[in-house]
């Protein structure tokens, strides 16, 4: 099994405005281009990359996103998790992130 590497930011949940209801957290340009120069060959159709993430305790598995317009990685928020989180839109939370 190989070993996961982490990364912790501070990001912001933000609504995208073109789509039904997705939510997403954008990762930081630095911490993308470090994802994407390394572990790019990890990804899977339109950018995607197997994850695991957590925010306030809540776990849970997911997939990265590359976003060519905004040159970074989303990750996805599903009502789900913002349900016991207690997220809403432009809420900052610290983040963290393995791949």
């Amino acid at each position: 099994m190989q070993a996961k590497i982490k990364y912790k930011f501070l990001g912001k949940l933000w609504e995208d405005q073109s789509s039904a209801g997705w939510f997403f957290i954008s990762i930081p340009k630095n911490i993308s281009k470090e994802i994407r120069e390394n572990l790019q060959w990890q990804e899977e159709g339109w950018g995607r990359m197997k994850a695991s993430a957590s925010v306030k305790e809540i776990k849970w598995d997911t997939a990265i996103w590359f976003d060519t317009k905004m040159n970074t990685y989303l990750l996805p928020v599903k009502s789900e998790i913002r349900k016991k989180a207690c997220l809403k839109s432009d809420d900052e939370i610290i983040v963290n992130i393995s791949i």
